[in-house]
């Protein structure tokens, strides 16, 4: 006797396009890395984000949908800080210093976003959330060195300050009423273009040598458009709306160990005893604010069924 199957669903899917997009923005610190031995680090951002910017409101012009902003000032203000701030910031401190060392700084954002959504959104920290902060200020002390004063000191302070930059725009995004995936590819593309201005003046202000137009940097600057950004943008908008729960605090955690690690073996960024230190607990904090996350969730969700 023939009995029918139910389909079962599976994750399968949104696991697969997490993995590609963690390997996708792990890897892109060493790709960062490399194209800057070619280019100045604000040139690379200006590029980066002005063919980023083209590409994804091209994506939405043509797939239909709405180019107009409801919310212009909010949009203009998370370009600031999403764009100016973190992308302009963060090329620098890569430019300068270790990549997997700025993956870190980078992706101590949900640190931040911890901190500032107590006095701007009212979420207040709460169990697990106070050990992990500790644990991740401990790790920024020993990741930073401020006993080693001078020039990589100033910028491991960059790339703490690109990450602080980025977690005051996740507070922004929580401000921004959005209805649709498109939509939010929209106010992607127009928070490039609001936070570009900023990165145009200071590429045309510093000092810097010319562009050497070559194979490594041209493959790099593709890298960055096509898959760092809009691929990238595309499977995380994916991820999020199958794996909603906790994508974002497991991509905080994935990403900047595929970061260390793509570093470690291809620009041979071996982190010392305090940086390798430093590295873990910020790791370890990060592993924490995820799965506290996920518990709240599932808590929650208990709640609404009992």
């Amino acid at each position: 006797m023939n009995q029918s199957k139910t389909a079962v669903p599976t994750n399968r899917g949104p696991v697969i396009a997490f993995a590609i997009l963690a390997l996708i923005w792990g890897y892109n610190w060493v790709v960062m890395k490399i194209a800057m031995q070619y280019c100045p680090p604000m040139i690379f951002a200006l590029i980066r984000v002005g063919g980023g910017a083209a590409v994804i409101l091209a994506i939405v012009a043509f797939s239909g949908s709405s180019l107009k902003l409801r919310y212009p000032w909010k949009t203009a203000l998370l370009g600031l800080l999403q764009t100016s701030g973190f992308v302009g910031m963060i090329s620098w401190s890569v430019a300068m210093g270790s990549a997997g060392k700025s993956a870190i700084f980078a992706y101590t954002m949900p640190f931040w976003v911890i901190l500032l959504s107590w006095p701007f959104l009212g979420e207040r920290i709460r169990g697990w959330q106070w050990l992990a902060a500790i644990l991740a200020l401990a790790g920024l002390v020993f990741t930073v060195q401020p006993w080693n004063t001078g020039a990589v000191f100033r910028n491991n302070l960059l790339g703490v300050a690109a990450g602080l930059s980025w977690g005051a725009s996740v507070i922004v995004v929580k401000k921004i009423p959005i209805e649709s995936r498109m939509e939010m590819l929209a106010v992607t593309g127009w928070q490039m273009v609001f936070g570009l201005p900023l990165i145009i003046i200071a590429a045309f202000l510093l000092p810097a040598p010319a562009i050497t137009w070559n194979t490594p940097f041209i493959l790099a600057v593709i890298y960055n458009i096509l898959a760092g950004t809009v691929i990238a943008w595309l499977l995380w908008y994916y991820v999020l709306q199958k794996l909603s729960a906790n994508a974002s605090g497991l991509s905080a955690l994935t990403v900047p160990v595929v970061g260390v690690v793509a570093a470690w073996i291809q620009l041979g960024e071996k982190p010392d005893i305090f940086e390798g230190t430093g590295m873990i607990l910020i790791l370890v904090a990060l592993a924490m604010l995820a799965f506290h996350g996920r518990y709240v969730k599932k808590k929650k969700e208990v709640a609404k069924t009992g």
